[in-house]
């Protein structure tokens, strides 16, 4: 029973992710045929020409989600060192400092 729950699943999030990536594909490829020859006089695309742009696209630049990690990481690992830095930061302050600061970014920290 568990088994065949399991194969159900596999091949229920293969077909989800083969209609959603088609569906990509042909939106994208329409937006693309639409604007780039009307605007800059660029090439028409067949389906497959869209899904290797796509696929080129998401190994130049990162892709569709956590960030390029050659650059410094995710948005996630650059707002622990933003914090870190300043709990560093305020706890070198004397209580003076703090206050002015606190004064100075209106109350936000």
């Amino acid at each position: 029973m568990k088994a065949k729950f399991i194969v159900f699943k596999v091949v229920k999030i293969t077909a989800a992710v083969l209609f959603f990536g088609t569906l990509f594909g042909f939106g994208t490829m329409y937006l693309w045929n639409w604007l780039v020859p009307t605007l800059f006089h660029g090439p028409v695309v067949t389906f497959w020409q869209m899904i290797g742009l796509i696929a080129l696209s998401k190994i130049l630049f990162g892709g569709f989600k956590g960030g390029n990690k050659r650059w410094g990481g995710g948005k996630h690992e650059m707002r622990g060192r933003w914090k870190q830095k300043m709990e560093e930061r305020m706890a070198n302050m004397t209580e003076e400092e703090k206050a002015k600061w606190k004064t100075r970014c209106g109350g936000y920290f």
